[in-house]
């Protein structure tokens, strides 16, 4: 699913109404009479309802729902700010409307000094201030009645999007000056900003209503964001030739483990042959062969020349494909050796954990590095690669999509959201996975999951959007049986079947 910018959300709503066609106002009511809706189904007619609009369509939508509410029989009290005398045509109208409707508990319109209402634990407030079309942090009066909102006990429910906060870029707004809800019913789609950890603060729950915005807008429309889906997923996975063998199902190469680390050696092989690799050797220090011929027997050991870390590299020619890093250390010998590794292999490369920490140690090295490279960071290990700490999320996801297409590399950026960036400027946001999976060796799992894919055929970007899309779906299932409190990386490749049984049953359908 496209997710679109801040402006093309604008444009989308202007391109509906010139070709469903609609009216502006008329549009706005639909909108108006769906947050309605969502509202009432949570909250009865005995709670008080403070609603706060701003000057702009934001405002008009908000006033549309007081006028709403108030036919229903809620207690209603609106408050529009208009300080500059400068309404929105449809903030105007629906002021009118408003102040036609019988019943309604209070209209203030503030154009001066403002008063602020009672907020009590019992209120729920409507803050309608201002949309998705905000370009600047609030600031002066606006600022504080923000303040106030966030300062009261009153649930706080966001039309669209939190005042104060942007659809995509945050980096320079001022925290302090955004509402923070505890519910945001947003139009259409989820913005960008949603899916960003910064942001999360600000948002509360989040539910999207659907009011029959152009469809054709959307397929015509070209958008640097998507949003993976399930169907997406499905379109992608293949079932195995029942002719298949482990010949032809692909054989990975993993370098991974230092004295103490066999742990994250373990996860990604073990990974990597539960999705579906027809055979995985692990070049590993001769110190962890007992650890792992027992705990992943059906694994192919290949000893380093030294005892307790990689040292060497090797040749790769009789391999589909090499993944590097999990639990490899920092020492130098290493990081010759996987340099070395990535210069010598001709096949896909999967780069991880420590490999991409030992990359990071040697910056210059980038430039040298080969194209199409799968590198895997989490927001840390993205940052010591990039050379300087980020600028909040929204910071790191554009650098990542810049590095990703100056390396000619595909990045998976993790998180609760993960991002794929690809070289021709993509960038692919996983919905699947939960806080359960912030567990150590999860990203160990995520490599051999994405590791046996390219191995056993699919192209790197195919290989990365359904390696995190299972990876996340895998956690989400363990989760369920055995809650994020208690989830462990390994429980995450215990219920891999599932996840690849949930895909592949549709796809049989």
């Amino acid at each position: 699913m496209k997710i679109f910018t801040g402006k093309q959300i604008h444009e989308w709503d202007i391109y509906t109404m010139e070709h469903e066609p609609i009216r502006s106002i008329d549009l706005m009511e639909r909108a108006a009479v769906a947050l309605t809706d969502a509202i009432t189904k949570r909250w009865d007619k005995a709670t008080p309802m403070v609603v706060f609009a701003g000057p702009g369509n934001n405002g008009g939508d908000a006033l549309a729902v007081a006028r709403l509410l108030t036919e229903k029989g809620y207690g209603v009290e609106a408050i529009l700010f208009n300080t500059t005398n400068r309404l929105s045509d449809e903030c105007s109208r629906n002021m009118r409307r408003l102040q036609e409707t019988r019943h309604l508990k209070k209209f203030t319109e503030v154009t001066l000094n403002f008063e602020p209402p009672t907020l009590s634990e019992n209120t729920v407030v409507i803050d309608g201030l201002f949309g998705s079309g905000l370009n600047k942090p609030l600031s002066g009066g606006f600022a504080a009645v923000v303040k106030y909102i966030n300062s009261s006990r009153a649930t706080i429910v966001s039309i669209d999007i939190p005042s104060g906060l942007m659809t995509e870029d945050n980096t320079e707004n001022i925290r302090q000056n955004i509402i923070r809800a505890q519910l945001t019913l947003t139009i259409g789609q989820k913005k960008l900003a949603m899916y960003l950890a910064d942001n999360e603060p600000y948002l509360g729950e989040i539910e999207v209503l659907d009011i029959n915005l152009s469809d054709e807008f959307v397929r015509r429309t070209l958008t640097q964001y998507y949003l993976l889906e399930e169907n997406d997923v499905r379109g992608i996975i293949r079932r195995r030739s029942p002719f298949a063998h482990k010949g032809n199902m692909g054989h990975a190469l993993i370098f991974a483990g230092c004295y103490g680390m066999a742990g994250a050696a373990c996860l990604a092989a073990k990974a990597c042959l539960r999705s579906g690799a027809g055979k995985v050797t692990v070049h590993t220090p001769a110190c962890n062969n007992d650890i792992l011929q027992i705990s992943v027997p059906e694994a192919i050991m290949q000893h380093d020349r030294e005892d307790t870390f990689i040292a060497e590299d090797v040749n790769s020619d009789d391999y589909d494909v090499v993944a590097m890093g999990p639990g490899l250390g920092r020492k130098e010998e290493t990081a010759i050796a996987i340099m070395t590794q990535l210069r010598r292999s001709q096949c896909p490369v999967v780069v991880d954990a420590d490999a991409l920490n030992l990359l990071a140690d040697h910056r210059t090295w980038l430039g040298q590095l080969p194209r199409e490279l799968i590198l895997t960071p989490h927001p840390a290990e993205f940052d010591r690669l990039a050379g300087s700490p980020s600028n909040g999320s929204y910071d790191r996801l554009a650098r990542a999509s810049e590095m990703a297409q100056r390396l000619g590399a595909f990045i998976i950026l993790k998180g609760h959201y993960t991002a794929l960036c690809t070289p021709d400027g993509e960038t692919i946001i996983n919905p699947t996975g939960n806080a359960g999976m912030a567990t150590a060796g999860s990203g160990d799992v995520l490599t051999g999951i994405i590791t046996a894919l390219v191995a056993r055929g699919y192209s790197r970007k195919a290989s990365c959007v359904l390696g995190m899309y299972i990876h996340g779906l895998a956690g989400d299932i363990a989760a369920s049986e055995l809650t994020e409190e208690c989830l462990v990386a390994s429980d995450i490749i215990k219920y891999l079947p599932k996840a690849f049984k949930r895909i592949l049953d549709e796809v049989t359908k």
